[in-house]
């Protein structure tokens, strides 16, 4: 079913959190994958990458879900092998360097399919800027996981259209990519709570059968996840309430990874002075195991996000689907997915415009990291604390109100955000752009014409770019011969002492260079041309030329005059 297939643009960076690291980049690229090979309604699974290391990573995650059907393996540098798949799915937005890549081929030889994580660095910025100035087609899409997410993308492209009307006035601008709005999705499956695994938590860490225990699971740092301290008062306001009515001790279970070290005294000493009559436990996150713990012993998942790294929230799904009624911030991708059958949203601020614009502009010039960046936004939205408190305080004491807004969740994530229902809606998407890629090709025109590949503006042939440089262009008429005196040792020997090896790119292969260096010697004095040479060994003329210029350099060959 090649209209609806999409070969995916892989590299292990974007799917491999074990080996690179875990983040929800990462998480939600190996979830993909694994929910596409489970529930993708396609004949083939087809596989593009820079090189055979990725193919093969592709195919044993692949192998490890139990696939039967084929893969096909594309090179990057030979994209024409994409059909009949015309789909190509990238790992975050499009970038323009994809749609260069592209252009020599024809603007409509395939679209284009990426996707929005966090879009608050200053690489997706350009990115989108960039997109709108290469050869992006109203057929490629950037998938949006949430609405909020796709608003601040009509916002940054609304501001580079403004830009490229003002600096070019009169010139049509090309249509948008697709914007969709479909969310990530999770193996609800995976989620179901282990009862065992919860009571094991719960005796470990000494909660009584009627205290309750708050739960997250998290990047556990204050400046790309959330501030914990807000959620620290917030539980010490709610302990005093809940023991008041009557109520358990209230505990509080990070589970996650501190990726510095710094953090985890941090975390501890300020759990100490703002909650003390609270718990606090922290389980390791990158445990599989201590993370089913926390979603199987706890009573609430919070998740009480401050930053604009966050940009749909796939830890709350993966709660729902546990059973876990959720407190979460009020934040773009939450918007959509808790709604208040599941749990309760606290609302949030951003400073008011003109706030925060030298904090932009810091941050764009390079004076200040991305993280320093996110950190000083974060450090200036508040969450409504009361609100929270209020939030904590209600669920901690209604224990019926737990279990139907769990149950409800559970409800809502297999019907919303399982992989068996995401992925016919990113299937049903490539198929549209495949229909529309149909629908221009039938119409024709110029600007579907393929690009010559030596003038992309972004990275043209060298004779382009250069042509200042040397004193004169290789010609292609001229008629070489063996040298009468070879200053040097044979081609391999040649190539063992430059170590071209060291780069791993060879100009040639050296069977092929000693193959057109015969064919010059049986030529003798009088020479031949490049396409003496390339009728003589049945080889392309291009590849007997750039020989040719190796077999110059290093003395084996002279021009006849």
């Amino acid at each position: 079913m090649p209209a609806t297939n999409a070969a995916i643009w892989f590299a292990s960076d974007g799917y491999d959190p074990k080996s690179r690291g875990i983040n929800g980049r990462r998480v939600a690229g190996e979830s993909f994958l694994r929910g596409f090979f489970a529930h993708g309604d396609v004949d083939e699974f087809v596989s593009l990458a820079h090189g055979q290391s990725d193919h093969a990573a592709f195919a044993s995650l692949a192998r490890d879900c139990g696939v039967t059907r084929p893969l096909r393996a594309v090179r990057l540098d030979m994209p024409t092998g994409l059909a009949p798949v015309e789909v190509v799915s990238y790992p975050a937005p499009i970038s323009p360097q994809e749609c260069w890549r592209r252009a020599p081929h024809g603007a409509a030889a395939w679209a284009l399919c990426g996707i929005t994580h966090t879009t608050a660095t200053r690489n997706v910025m350009q990115t989108v800027f960039d997109l709108r100035a290469a050869p992006q087609m109203p057929w490629d899409a950037v998938i949006c996981t949430s609405t909020a997410v796709q608003a601040s993308l009509r916002r940054l492209m609304e501001l580079a259209e403004l830009h490229l009307s003002r600096r070019f006035p009169g010139a049509p601008l090309p249509d948008r990519p697709l914007l969709p709005v479909i969310p990530l999705g999770i193996a609800c499956a995976d989620f179901q709570p282990d009862p065992e695994l919860g009571q094991g938590l719960r005796a470990r860490i000494g909660a009584a059968p009627g205290d309750v225990l708050a739960v997250t699971i998290a990047r556990l740092t204050p400046d790309e996840k959330f501030d914990p301290l807000p959620l620290f008062l917030a539980m010490e306001h709610a302990a005093a309430e809940i023991a008041g009515q009557g109520g358990g001790k209230l505990h509080l279970v990070l589970c996650g990874q501190f990726r510095e070290p710094v953090w985890e005294t941090v975390y501890a000493e300020a759990a100490a002075k703002l909650m003390p009559s609270c718990g606090y436990h922290h389980l390791d996150g990158g445990d599989a195991v201590q993370r089913k713990a926390t979603l199987s012993g706890g009573d609430i998942f919070v998740f009480p996000i401050d930053n604009l790294q966050e940009t749909f929230g796939l830890a709350p799904i993966e709660a729902m689907a546990a059973g876990l009624p959720v407190i979460v911030s009020d934040w773009d991708g939450m918007k959509d997915t808790v709604t208040p059958d599941v749990g309760m949203r606290v609302p949030t601020e951003l400073p008011r415009p003109g706030l925060t614009t030298h904090a932009s502009q810091r941050h764009f010039g390079g004076t200040d990291s991305y993280v320093q960046y996110l950190s000083q936004i974060s450090a200036m939205t508040p969450l409504d604390l009361g609100a929270m408190t209020r939030a904590l305080v209600t669920l901690a004491l209604d224990p019926d109100l737990r279990r139907r807004m769990g149950a409800a969740g559970q409800a809502r994530a297999r019907a919303l955000y399982d992989w068996s229902v995401v992925i016919p809606q990113m299937q049903a998407l490539w198929g549209e752009q495949a229909a529309m890629l149909a629908h221009a090709r039938a119409g024709g025109g110029a600007a579907l014409a393929p690009m010559p590949p030596g003038l992309i503006p972004v990275g043209p042939a060298v004779d382009e770019m250069f042509a200042a440089y040397p004193t004169a262009f290789a010609p292609a008429d001229r008629r070489l011969a063996l040298a009468s005196s070879r200053p040097g040792p044979p081609p391999r020997e040649m190539f063992a002492l430059r170590n071209y090896a060291a780069r791993r790119r060879l100009i040639e292969d050296p069977a092929r260079i000693e193959a057109i260096l015969a064919a010059f010697t049986a030529a003798g004095a009088q020479g031949a041309t490049e396409a003496d040479i390339a009728a003589a060994t049945r080889l392309p003329p291009a590849i007997v030329a750039r020989v040719a210029l190796w077999l110059l350099k290093y003395g084996h060959l002279t021009e006849i005059p």
